[in-house]
């Protein structure tokens, strides 16, 4: 039997480009699908930094509650925002392909970056890692979608602002006047996209099965692991990008204080045969180099 599957996703411009990407997937594949698009908490609360709500999986949960009262059947996540413990009932069924993981600066003019310079994010793991680099400068919060963001960048006296590179990409927002950061350690599964069932519904766990990439779900496995042992989220300024290049899995990860002032990195290469525990190893390690003392301060601050 051909059943309707119903795709939840928020309503935001990317959001959308995300949701009819897996539609247009699954219908190629014969499904029939229709979009059901909600608001969450974190698009209603444009004017609170995403730590200051306080609220695991912000952007997710509006979703999740949707998904299990019976009102959609799948949703269709950028992956960096879906809490690294998925609630009771709902499992992860397909990564799609990765776009760029790559975090970028848009700039306005030419800036100096060795002159003080004000710059954009509403990302602590962005502003830790730029201040890391720029102690001099002075970093703000910015919330919003990404034309929300792009306008507040032109109508400000800002040097620039930190966006994800896959995100202008998708809907053709991408600026020429933009620096690739890639010396900056990307968010778990930046890039990524995801779609989540109900675990015991096995029609839409087994049509969106067939839109799982491998190697993205190998290298975001890895990132989220390697978060969720650190016990991070949206409020702990955490990094980590796994790249799968032929049996290799190259990683990286860092973990910094919330003004940039401490700094651990990973950097670390494997088979790929050896993948499933390995985010939690080296999260582990760095938790005993110091990462403990990084994170009870960065509790300590938040609470």
């Amino acid at each position: 039997m051909n059943k309707l599957i119903r795709i939840g996703t928020r309503d935001s411009q990317l959001a959308l480009w995300q949701a009819n990407t897996v539609k247009d997937k699954l219908e190629v594949l014969g499904y029939e699908t229709e979009l059901v698009a909600v608001k969450s908490t974190g698009d209603l609360a444009l004017n609170t930094p995403l730590y200051e709500l306080g609220i695991t999986g912000i952007f997710t949960r509006t979703l999740d509650a949707a998904m299990l009262n019976g009102s959609i059947d799948i949703a269709v996540h950028s992956m960096k925002d879906v809490p690294t413990l998925l609630p009771k009932g709902i499992v992860q069924t397909a990564v799609l392909e990765r776009a760029s993981s790559l975090d970028i600066l848009v700039t306005k003019g030419a800036p100096d970056f060795q002159e003080e310079c004000t710059i954009a994010s509403g990302s602590l793991r962005r502003r830790a890692q730029w201040l890391h680099r720029y102690p001099h400068h002075k970093v703000v919060g910015l919330r919003g979608n990404v034309n929300t963001r792009l306008q507040k960048l032109e109508d400000r006296d800002w040097q620039g602002a930190i966006f994800a590179k896959a995100g202008l990409d998708r809907i053709e927002k991408l600026p020429e006047n933009h620096i690739d950061l890639d010396w900056m350690i990307p968010a778990p599964a930046q890039g990524a996209m995801v779609v989540l069932a109900l675990e015991k519904d096995d029609y839409y766990s087994e049509a969106t099965s067939k839109l799982n990439v491998t190697n993205a779900q190998i290298s975001t496995h890895i990132e989220r692991e390697f978060l969720r042992t650190l016990e991070g989220g949206c409020t702990a300024p955490i990094g980590a990008i796994a790249e799968v290049i032929g049996m290799e899995i190259q990683f990286k990860g860092t973990l910094c204080s919330l003004d940039g002032s401490k700094k651990l990195d990973i950097d670390k290469t494997i088979t790929t045969e050896n993948y499933k525990d390995f985010g939690r190893h080296w999260a582990e390690e760095l938790l005993i180099e110091g990462g403990k003392e990084i994170m009870k301060s960065i509790n300590k601050e938040i609470l």
